[in-house]
């Protein structure tokens, strides 16, 4: 009996499940990470510039090429270690490398990432990190650190995966461009636990950054609405009061839902990505099972206090975008009702004058017939009677007795002959 046949995608689909595996490293360990995304179109961009641009890192270390095609892949370059991973709207680049430098967050540890290679990047800068991976210190410096290395303000700390490390940042941008985090971790955590925290954290703050692009469309798009929202409220007024033709009225209308209709369609994709990249983020932190630290926020509080209230912000003005655009799809309804309504009273009326106009012809029709029956008559019984006086001479009869004698049989000969041309044309 021949085996079964697999269906051409099994192991393509069962293989994806495995693919961008975690990082392993253990402390202490210095981890850079940077995300590059194309400023306009970048879900249509050229996919094979991403690979060149890895390609051209790699050749600079002689470390081996991914296959044609891949959206991620691993190396290692140097001393150091390369995680690439391409998605649908950016490229990540992760390097890490085991120890730390002897002043934090030192900005030469970007210096991995050589700086003509970065200005040939394919796209912009969205997110930029620099993690510093330690063995977990006792409190009392675990707190000076804190403070050395963050702005209080904003600082989240948490304690996750039951113990496993000590997480914090500030999510700020420090004056080399970078932001910071620091893992502690503790003596009995494994290096793939290490692996999937700062991938965890790389992954919150990439989505986090990539979801705040919606914010500022929203925010970009709220003084157009505004504007279109009370240019179409004054123009139901004037509906309302007649105040202008309606016609006229219509044709604004369509202008305001063809500019509502052309701005959803340039948001729609925007806004979806980032209510993807939302859920993203809030899965990310709750994967980490947060516990407070020392009273600190952790990075639920921080996000709720700070990330949640801009995406309410997004989540508004897409609904408000869309509650417009109803508002004047509504309206334009009525108002082509109320244009529909004029036209067919105006076309009854019409009706009704070519009704009385058609009435006047048949009358004046009629007039015409009588005045022509009277008119060939005339010259019919002129031209009989010519004919007939030679006969009325041998007769005896006078002009005048034979013209009266055959004025009653033309006529009547008349009006039969112009009746039956009137049912022939009828």
């Amino acid at each position: 009996m021949p085996p079964i046949q697999d269906h051409p995608l099994r192991y393509q689909l069962a293989n994806e499940l495995h693919a961008r595996p975690f990082p392993t490293m253990q402390g202490p360990c210095t981890v850079v990470f940077v995300t590059i995304k194309q400023e306009h179109q970048a879900v249509h961009r050229d996919r094979d510039e991403d690979l060149r641009h890895l390609i051209d890192l790699l050749d600079r270390h002689g470390a081996a090429h991914p296959k044609p095609g891949a959206t991620h892949h691993s190396a290692q370059i140097g001393r150091h270690q390369l995680k690439w991973e391409q998605h649908t709207e950016f490229v990540s680049y992760m390097i890490y490398s085991s120890g730390v430098s002897a002043r934090a967050f030192d900005p030469v540890d970007f210096e991995v990432f050589p700086e003509d290679w970065l200005d040939m990047a394919p796209g912009k800068r969205v997110t930029s990190l620099v993690f510093r991976v330690q063995p977990r210190p006792p409190a009392d410096e675990m707190t000076r650190n804190l403070v050395d290395w963050f702005v209080p303000e904003s600082l989240a700390v948490s304690e996750v995966l039951d113990g496993s490390a000590v997480m914090a940042g500030d999510f700020r941008i420090d004056p080399a461009g970078h932001m910071r985090f620091a893992v502690f971790v503790s003596p009995e955590t494994g290096s793939r636990r290490v692996g999937r925290i700062v991938q965890r954290l790389c992954e919150i703050e990439t989505y986090r950054a990539m979801s705040m692009l919606g914010f500022s469309r929203s925010r970009r798009l709220s003084d157009c609405i505004g504007g279109l929202d009370t240019h179409l409220s004054e123009m139901m007024v004037q509906m309302t009061g007649g105040q202008m033709p309606a016609d006229k009225t219509l044709s604004q209308l369509l202008t305001i839902s063809a500019e509502l209709e052309a701005m959803a369609a340039r948001s729609a994709f925007r806004f979806g990505a980032t209510s993807a990249y939302e859920a993203l983020v809030d899965q990310r932190i709750s994967l980490l099972r947060e516990e407070r630290y020392e009273g600190y926020q952790n990075f639920a509080d921080f996000m709720l206090r700070r990330y949640e209230p801009a995406m309410r912000t997004v989540k508004s003005t897409e609904a408000r975008l869309g509650i417009l655009a109803d508002r004047a799809r509504r309206a334009g309804e009525l108002l082509r009702t109320r244009v529909d309504v004029e036209r067919s009273a105006q076309n009854q009326a019409l009706l009704e004058s070519m009704d009385r106009r058609a009435d006047l012809a048949l009358r004046l029709q009629t007039t015409v017939e009588g005045l022509s029956v009277v008119a060939i008559s005339y010259y019919s019984v002129s031209l009989v009677a010519y004919a007939g006086y030679p006969l009325a001479a041998l007769l005896g009869l006078s002009k005048g007795t034979l013209t009266a004698m055959i004025t009653v049989p033309v006529v009547a000969l008349v009006w039969i002959a112009v009746r039956r041309i009137r049912k022939k044309l009828h």
